[in-house]
Formats: structure tokens, sequence, C-alpha cells
């Protein structure tokens, strides 16, 4: 008799307990990864919208853009928060990742940045260029680059560029390859630097005021959200997207970065 209570009373709490155990609940947060900077900060305000609803978040900071997609894609993250879809595609191309987007964030308009020169023009012959070394972003360095004249590409070149597709090259820039959060600190040794924003944001730079060349506002280069594909019906999915994409993030995000980040949503 007393077993049989036992194992009906261990029964009624199952439930119980797998409930307490649910993605998004305060005894299971989301985990969600953001790289350190502004993604970090639209995602606490994110976390405070998301708390109302009964969603607890957990923020992971991360100082790579590698590491996010290799946490989530081991089950360490829920999700992350930080790349564009272009990005994320060679991710899950190279490393075959089990990764998907399910919705868009912010666009963050890359910048060129010298503490020399107030023109990409005005960078010197055999002057050196730091560029992001990650296949997206730096194929993006070189198309905004080539935009102001500093070099020419192949035809068709698109963000997937590399250096050997610099078809023109006629003050011979040399073009070094750095991983994207270095290149803030590197400024004082090279002519100009290609900086993402949210490197460049942390290390004091505005991109309205410091940068000598701005991605255009219609860029196509949206940041995302991104799960494993396995969750990407989940319920916590839809409830995080709800909680990013409402008026308060949106003007958070305006009022926060005057127009160094724009919401995409």
């Amino acid at each position: 008799m007393i077993r049989r209570r036992t194992l009906a009373a261990a029964a009624l709490l199952m439930p119980v307990a797998a409930q307490a155990q649910e993605v998004g609940s305060a005894q299971r947060p989301l985990r969600i990864g953001v790289t350190a900077g502004p993604q970090a900060q639209v995602m606490e305000k994110v976390r405070e919208i998301a708390a109302r609803d009964g969603l607890a978040l957990r923020i992971v900071e991360f100082q790579d853009y590698i590491q996010p997609n290799a946490a989530l894609a081991a089950g360490d993250l829920d999700a992350n928060s930080y790349q564009h879809q272009p990005f994320l595609d060679q991710q899950v191309r190279d490393r075959r990742l089990p990764l998907v987007s399910v919705a868009k964030t912010m666009i963050f308009p890359i910048g060129v940045y010298s503490r020399r020169h107030r023109r990409v023009e005005d960078i010197p012959q055999g002057g050196r260029v730091a560029i992001p070394n990650d296949p997206t972003n730096g194929g993006r360095a070189l198309v905004l680059l080539a935009s102001h004249g500093a070099i020419k590409l192949r035809d068709g070149a698109d963000f997937r560029a590399t250096i050997g597709d610099i078809t023109e090259n006629p003050k011979r820039l040399r073009i070094v390859e750095l991983e994207a959060a270095q290149l803030p600190r590197v400024l004082d040794e090279v002519e100009a630097a290609v900086i993402n924003q949210n490197y460049a944001l942390p290390a004091g730079l505005n991109p309205l005021r410091d940068a000598i060349a701005l991605e255009s506002g219609d860029s196509p280069y949206a940041n995302i959200i991104v799960v494993r594909q396995v969750d990407q019906q989940a319920p916590w999915v839809r409830r995080l997207i709800a909680a990013y994409h409402t008026q308060e993030v949106k003007d958070f995000v305006q009022t926060t970065f005057q127009g160094a980040a724009i919401p995409a949503f």
C-alpha cells in the first residue's frame, strides 16, 4: 500500500517537475547568446519585456563571431542574436550547423574608421587597411571600400568577395585581415579599418560622427535571431520574437543608438 501511494504521488509530481524545466521558465531560463555591446544592450531590454509575459531569459555574452553558433549547435544555448543572414548561411555551409533564422532584429551599417584621415580618398599609397577576417564581413568591407573608389572588385562581387576578387588597387593598399573584435584596437597602427558597429560602439566610435564612410541605410545585412532547426516551431521562439518585435524595443534602439542601429522589423 505504501509503495502504491508513493508511486501515485510521484506520478502526480512528474508533470509539475516537467513544467518547472520548461524552456523560458524561472527554473530553466531561455539561454540566448549575444556579442558584447549593442546586441547585449538591446537584449537586456528584450529580457525586461519578456519577463512581463513570464518568459525568463539568461543572456550569455561572447567576444567573437564563431562561438555563439558553436554553442547553439552544441545545445549550450537555446538561441543567439548577433549575426546577419549571409554570415549564418556561410557558417551553416562551412560547419554543417543545424541552425535556422527565425526573425530579423536590427541593421548595423558597417563603417570605415581612421585616426589619420577624413575621407577614404585620403588614404595614401601603400597604406594598410584592416578588415574583418570572417568570410561575409570581410567581403562586406571590400564592397564598402570599392563603393568609395579605394579598390575595384570583379563584376558581380558581393559579400562573398575576397582579396582575390580585387581587380584594381590603384594605391596598392595593403589589406590586413584581422578578427573583427581586434579592429578598434589597431586603429592607431593602420591608415583605416572597416569595423562592425557592435565593436565600434563599445570602443567609443560613433558611426555617424567618426566613420569616414558608412554603409547605406538600405543595407541587406539585417541581424537575426537564430535557433536550432528542431526548435524553430517551439512556443518559446514565438514568445521571444513577440518580445523583441515591440514598439518599445524599436524606440529603445532609435533613442539609444541615434541611427547607428536601425530596427529591421
